[in-house]
């Protein structure tokens, strides 16, 4: 048999149920899918390939997954750090969406995002945000994977000036993108407990759940979100989302730092999913999710890294390192949140939390070919005793040498092969301009 592609002489991390590491191990591509992982021995032949790529003694592992991000808000990344959430939301963001995000800047911010997600490694990401059909056309046309969220929320946004048009906006966005591409599933994104009603909490997740699909929710963010939700509605925000009937496998709750045991339960009894931003949410002071407990109570969690306006950057390999040593000296333990569980997250666990871990976050015989490779002949990166260790303390996105989603090659030798990156960098810099100037 003849492979699209063969992937030799690298150390394969599978992330599979034995988390098996393959030193000197192949991997063979057909028709988007990974038929063949494997340890080479002696003498063994390559098979014969369209392509081969070798790894060149680097680490061959699965795409990361990115479950929460604003794509196009890149283009706001700087623009008012060091402040609350609600003082950023209110006088930065919000009046800076209001003028600059339209179709054309959310393709533009959609694209810089994109460009710094493959370049470190990310080849599945989760979106919510406005005019998300532009979005959906951006990501398409990048090679990436995704979940895009529709935003909904009840006053003026931006592609839905009409409040009352929201959720018939994210039907519309849902009819399009379903069963269209599958690279793009659809979503529909309420934005909090606080800023949409009951009615359209429970209307958009109906909406969502008659095509099976995620519904996504930050909830539980901050100690004021859930001081507000105790007050109006005598319950905390996770208890009221339950009790209206938001909490199923199909829910992804993103945050979730301010619960109790009670919340906890809930969550997990439910089956919904957690998505924990650690990095925007340490930037923002919101608090610290309590992921060792999630994970204690079975409950899927994965790592976003929010939008790069909070963060300030979508790379998810600091991400893991932030995530590992926060929760240590958190509870001053250095055993918690050990490599290997970080490292899930932002693979296997992260595709869970999607409902993609059946097709990607592994590499086993079958699954989607989203693979990266590490370039491991880097002085932070020699001598290595331990993959895992070194991807989440040592690695960074910039050593990411080559990318494949689908069992397409997105990026080669650090480049971008399907995207004019410069075209998009000098664009974003025009744009950050214009907006610059409206706060000096």
């Amino acid at each position: 048999m003849s492979f699209d592609i063969v992937i030799h002489n690298g150390t394969i991390v599978t992330v599979n149920p034995d988390f098996d590491i393959i030193e000197d191990g192949i991997v063979c591509i057909k028709n988007g899918r990974l038929e063949r992982v494997e340890s080479r021995s002696a003498g063994y032949l390559l098979p014969e390939a369209e392509e081969i790529i070798d790894a060149k003694g680097g680490i061959i592992m699965p795409g990361l997954v990115n479950t929460h991000t604003h794509l196009p808000m890149s283009i706001f990344k700087g623009l008012a750090d060091d402040l609350p959430l609600m003082p950023w939301l209110n006088e930065h963001i919000f009046p800076a969406e209001s003028k600059h995000i339209k179709p054309e800047t959310v393709r533009l911010g959609t694209f810089l995002a994109c460009a710094e997600m493959m370049l470190s490694g990310t080849t599945t990401c989760c979106d919510g945000y406005f005019f998300e059909d532009e979005v959906a056309k951006a990501v398409f046309d990048s090679g990436m994977r995704a979940v895009l969220g529709q935003g909904v929320i009840d006053f003026p946004a931006p592609g839905v000036l009409e409040p009352s048009d929201n959720i018939n906006n994210a039907v519309r966005f849902i009819d399009k993108w379903h069963d269209k591409s599958p690279m793009i599933t659809p979503s529909i994104f309420c934005h909090s407990p606080y800023t949409c009603s009951e009615e359209t909490l429970k209307k958009a997740k109906d909406a969502a759940s008659s095509k099976k699909l995620i519904f996504q929710i930050h909830a539980a963010e901050t100690k004021d979100e859930r001081n507000r939700i105790l007050s109006e509605k005598n319950s905390s925000p996770i208890k009221y989302l339950d009790s209206i009937g938001m909490l199923d496998n199909d829910t992804l709750l993103v945050h979730s730092i301010w619960v109790d045991a009670d919340d906890i339960d809930r969550i997990a009894n439910s089956g919904a999913k957690v998505s924990v931003c650690t990095e925007s949410e340490m930037k923002l002071a919101s608090g610290i999710a309590p992921v060792i407990k999630f994970l204690e109570a079975g409950i899927k969690v994965g790592l976003g890294t929010d939008g790069s306006a909070s963060n300030n950057d979508l790379d998810l390999f600091q991400e893991m390192d932030s995530t590992a040593k926060l929760h240590k000296v958190n509870i001053l333990d250095p055993t918690v949140m050990d490599a290997k569980t970080v490292f899930k997250l932002a693979t296997i666990d992260g595709a869970g939390a999607l409902g993609l871990d059946h097709e990607i976050g592994s590499i086993e015989t079958g699954k989607q070919a989203d693979i990266i490779i590490i370039d491991v002949n880097r002085p932070h990166l020699v001598p290595m005793y331990n993959p895992v260790s070194h991807i989440v303390y040592s690695a960074r996105g910039s050593d990411v040498q080559d990318v494949i989603i689908a069992g397409n090659v997105v990026v080669r030798d650090k480049k971008i092969l399907t995207f004019d990156v410069e075209e998009i960098l000098e664009r974003a810099s025009l744009i950050g301009e214009a907006i610059k100037s409206d706060f000096s």
